[in-house]
């Protein structure tokens, strides 16, 4: 059978599942997948239906009737018909072949009412009427009422002669979304004619470029969660401690991504199922262009696999030579400065915004020795800790962090550096420790007057931190996991560079 996945087709086997439509697909395990009922399947549910005319379009609304039954069937040959005949009691729309048997009985129409009729008592002419009048009349057809005209019956009004059915189509409701089915569930089985959306598609407002980083960074891992779900839209409130400039407004139509940039919620992504006033409070950073299925059908709790257009242009962490090659896909020229060589990792990319990088021809690529990029892991059970320390490092949005020495000399069991006061105010105090191991790195919390200051611990102690603080003004929040007699050589005032590796 053949479905769509994200816009291509694709030839799977009878019965085959979800799981089988997202191998090679841009897909983030347990993240919401859309499903669009086919048309034929809808045309087999739904009992409204379209009549677009050159005229202008109305709704049918089909009754439960063998009439209504049979219109189901033959929409494909009904299309192209034309506007044979009016009169001051009906419209006459044909002629298309069926197997209706003729009866001459006399039946009594209202106004609107649509129903079958056969040229000539002929079923090779058979015609769709619509009653324009309350009336009675022989129209030769044994099945006899469709439905009713609910919508555009204005037309009806116009002379039709001549004039087109371009389509039939089944009326779905977007409020509802009744044609697509939204799940996490990878045996959902699926069926012919069926399109499935794995991931979201954005296209960035380069208007915005700020917004649109905020955008990205947000999706750095591939996804981003669903942190609030209205009858609107839906949010992600995972970074909220941000600066965000003042950018592009317009109206937010369905499918706009707008972010933040003043008052409480600063940094919030949020991304529309309805129409809304321009905000100065929301700059548009872009467009779902693709997936709005799985907006429509996100809660609170989900998670959406998210691709954008364009990609993040960021070299940060990679080697100079593979950050010249992943550059060019972007038509971007690499200015390599400090360590230049192939195997140098980059640490800082001028400028490091995406739609800013890609508006010129070239950016800067600073690179280091690789053995001076420091190994830590982090310890996510202490979720507001690693919170604070990945914002002030900077490894909240780029695979490498720095840190500015504050204090360091030969022989000390620690070394500190410069942390951030303002944000440090919510660094509860956890804990105290038994013992401070070696590598240990800690912040100093809010317990004390230092607090927000980040230190490793270079020797053992059961006494004092990382940051020499007593255990109960010490947040220990990861390890250093490299060579600690590397840090020997680090100077006052120095930067480090560090890069986070999982456990």
């Amino acid at each position: 059978m053949r479905i769509t996945v994200n816009g291509k087709e694709k030839d799977l086997a009878k019965g085959a599942t979800l799981k089988d439509a997202v191998k090679g697909e841009i897909y983030k395990p347990g993240s919401l997948i859309s499903v669009h009922i086919s048309t034929e399947k809808l045309t087999g549910e739904t009992d409204d239906f379209e009549l677009v005319t050159s005229k202008g379009t109305m709704v049918l609304h089909l009754g439960d009737t063998d009439g209504a039954k049979l219109w189901r069937s033959i929409i494909p040959s009904m299309k192209g018909s034309t506007g044979r005949w009016s009169t001051k009691d009906i419209t006459a729309f044909g002629s298309f072949i069926t197997d209706i048997r003729t009866d001459r009985a006399e039946r009594r129409y209202a106004r609107y009412d649509c129903f079958f009729t056969l040229g000539g008592f002929d079923n090779n002419s058979t015609y769709i009427m619509i009653a324009k009048k309350d009336h009675s009349g022989s129209y030769g057809a044994g099945i006899g009422n469709i439905g009713r005209i609910t919508l555009g019956r204005h037309i009806l009004e116009t002379p039709m002669e001549g004039e087109t059915l371009l389509d039939i189509r089944p009326v779905v409701s977007e409020s509802s979304n009744e044609n697509i089915v939204v799940t996490k569930d990878l045996g959902y089985v699926l069926e012919e004619g069926y399109s499935v959306d794995t991931n979201i598609l954005i296209e960035l407002d380069r208007r915005s470029p700020a917004s649109a980083e905020q955008i990205l960074i947000l999706g750095s891992k591939g996804y981003f969660n669903v942190t609030d779900s209205t009858g609107t839209l839906i949010s992600c409130s995972d970074d909220l401690d941000v600066s965000v400039p003042d950018e592009h407004h317009s109206v937010r139509d369905a499918g706009s991504v707008a972010v933040r940039n003043n008052g409480h919620g600063t940094g919030r992504m949020l991304i529309h199922k309805e129409r809304r006033q321009p905000s100065a409070l929301h700059n548009i950073a872009g467009t779902v262009k693709r997936g709005s299925g799985i907006i429509s059908g996100a809660a609170a709790g989900d998670k959406i696999t998210m691709m954008t257009d364009p990609a993040r242009a960021l070299s940060v962490g990679m080697t100079q030579s593979e950050g010249e090659k992943f550059l060019s896909q972007f038509n971007l020229k690499q200015k390599r400065s400090g360590n230049t060589s192939d195997d140098a990792v980059i640490v800082e990319q001028t400028p490091d915004m995406t739609l800013t990088a890609i508006s010129g021809d070239a950016v800067e690529t600073f690179g280091i020795p690789k053995e001076k990029v420091f190994r830590i892991q982090l310890d996510e059970s202490f979720p507001g800790d690693v919170y604070y320390f990945r914002k002030v490092t900077g490894l909240s949005h780029k695979p490498v962090g720095a840190l500015k020495t504050q204090f360091s000399f030969p022989g000390m069991p620690i070394i500190t550096f410069y942390g951030d006061e303002e944000r440090s105010k919510s660094l509860y105090p956890q804990d105290p420790f038994k013992k401070c191991k070696k590598g240990d790195i800690g912040i100093t919390n809010q317990s004390r007057p230092h607090h927000g200051l980040i230190g490793i611990r270079l020797q053992d102690s059961k006494e004092y931190g990382p940051t020499g603080e007593e255990p109960y003004g010490t947040n220990i929040v990861g390890r250093f996991i490299d060579d600690l007699s590397r840090l020997s050589e680090i100077e006052e005032e120095e930067t480090i560079y560090i890069m986070e590796e999982k456990k």
